[in-house]
């Protein structure tokens, strides 16, 4: 099913198979869980978010532990940074899968390092195991650590990113339509498993990709998964207006967000879409207490676990530029960056209009650079409504400042007060992540 009224809001929770989400600082914190390797974190992470009601879990991933803050693995490991440790997202939202049945299931996979063969035939299974709830975060790795753990001397420039993931997902779409709706007909008696008429090979021959075809997964009950983007070059902006349902991105104003959020519905119409079928959900790090005095203790507390080096160190490996290269009590430099653009704007206009020294952004760069939403749940949720008011987003993406405890007062104070408002349901009103989103189940 399709809306496009923008009543209400949409809420995606992003977070990492690992020890950092929202705030570097966050897995110091006294009540955090720590036991990122065990499978019960992650069933519970799923139970929190689906008794809030949310339409997904985003699991974040890299191929590689960054070292490119001082040509180095310390800053990363030391401090539990990004990149420090990252489970495969595919296997821990299987197990989130089993302990959910209404939550949608969002992994990262890169077109730069895997097959289309293998990604479709990974993302129908989930689709099918977990009853229509699987989504994929299409990235085009650009870092060189992640190249040299592929046997590659050299990453590939931005534009070969972009048009091989163009391709990519075309033909990823391709095998998902090899098998027509309908063609697992498992009739004993015939007998017949399968209609041979409605499956077909793909014969796909293009620059970066030959593959025969049929996949040997039918077709997911989503008809593909929900795909989530988060371009932010123009190159980038262009493919998450052609392909993207739904699009993760970083601000650092409200006024940025409304620009960006016009920009991106109207790239869609550019591409022959309903505006309405693009979902625009920025990140925010919310820190709700029953009053403002907790919100503000907590901040401070996450805030003083949260060192300037962890956050240089991932915004080094965002940007894939050294910053212990330039000097630490000067600000950002003007540059062009090889690394992902969107934020290096979102530092950029973060830099321009506070002024912060390279240290201080390293320090407000770890523990989120909005920081617009904190405090007791009416006053985050007045923040909520402004931006969805405002047209500068269809929902959020959440990041905990610490998990267990900033998801939960999240869902235990703000989602009854956006529930109040009617600005969020009460209740799953659909089985599939395309039905909590609002979007049409493509035809075949």
């Amino acid at each position: 099913m399709q809306s496009n009224t923008r009543d209400q809001l949409h809420l995606a929770a992003f977070a990492l198979a690992g020890p950092v989400s929202g705030n570097h600082g966050g897995w110091r914190h006294p009540e955090a869980n720590s036991d990122i390797l065990s499978a019960d974190y992650y069933a519970n992470l799923g139970r929190i978010l689906e008794a809030g009601k949310f339409d997904l879990l985003f699991l974040a991933d890299i191929l590689a532990v960054p070292q490119r803050f001082e040509n180095s693995l310390d800053s990363q490991l030391r401090y539990g940074a990004l990149g420090a440790l990252r489970l495969d997202p595919m296997v821990v939202l299987s197990i989130v899968a089993g302990a959910t049945r209404h939550l949608g299931l969002a992994s990262t996979i890169s077109t730069s390092y895997f097959e289309p063969f293998a990604v479709a035939r990974s993302l129908a299974t989930l689709d099918h195991l977990s009853a229509g709830r699987a989504a994929w975060n299409i990235v085009t790795s650009f870092q060189q650590a992640e190249a040299a753990n592929f046997g590659r001397t050299d990453q590939l420039s931005r534009e070969e990113r972009y048009d091989r993931a163009d391709e990519f997902v075309q033909v990823a779409c391709e095998l998902w339509d090899s098998w027509k709706d309908g063609a697992v007909v498992r009739d004993k008696a015939a007998p017949m498993f399968a209609d041979p008429a409605k499956v077909s090979p793909i014969n796909h021959q293009g620059r970066w990709f030959n593959v025969k075809g049929p996949l040997n997964v039918s077709r997911p009950p989503q008809g593909r998964p929900v795909f989530i983007q988060a371009g932010a070059s123009g190159r980038g902006r262009d493919f998450a207006a052609k392909w993207a349902d739904v699009i993760f991105v970083n601000h650092s104003s409200l006024e940025s967000a409304v620009a960006f959020y016009k920009e991106m519905k109207e790239r869609a119409a550019g591409h022959g879409r309903d505006p309405a079928s693009l979902k625009i959900l920025p990140g925010i790090v919310p820190i709700v207490g029953a009053t403002a005095t907790i919100a503000e203790e907590t901040d401070k507390l996450l805030s003083s676990l949260a060192l300037p080096q962890a956050g240089l160190s991932t915004l080094s490996y965002h940007l894939d530029i050294d910053l212990s290269q330039f000097p630490q009590d000067e600000i950002l430099p003007d540059m062009d960056v090889p690394g992902v653009q969107g934020h290096y704007k979102e530092v950029a206009e973060l830099t321009r209009k506070n002024g912060l020294t390279l240290a201080e952004l390293g320090k407000r760069y770890g523990i989120g650079t909005l920081r617009d939403f904190i405090g007791t749940a009416e006053s985050v949720t007045d923040k909520l409504e402004e931006w969805f008011r405002a047209k500068a987003c269809d929902g959020f993406m959440i990041q905990a400042p610490y998990v267990p405890g900033g998801l939960e007062d999240f869902v235990r104070l703000v989602v009854p007060e956006l529930q109040r408002r009617g600005l969020f349901r009460k209740e799953y009103e659909g089985t599939t992540l395309r039905d909590h989103l609002g979007i049409q189940r493509p035809s075949a």
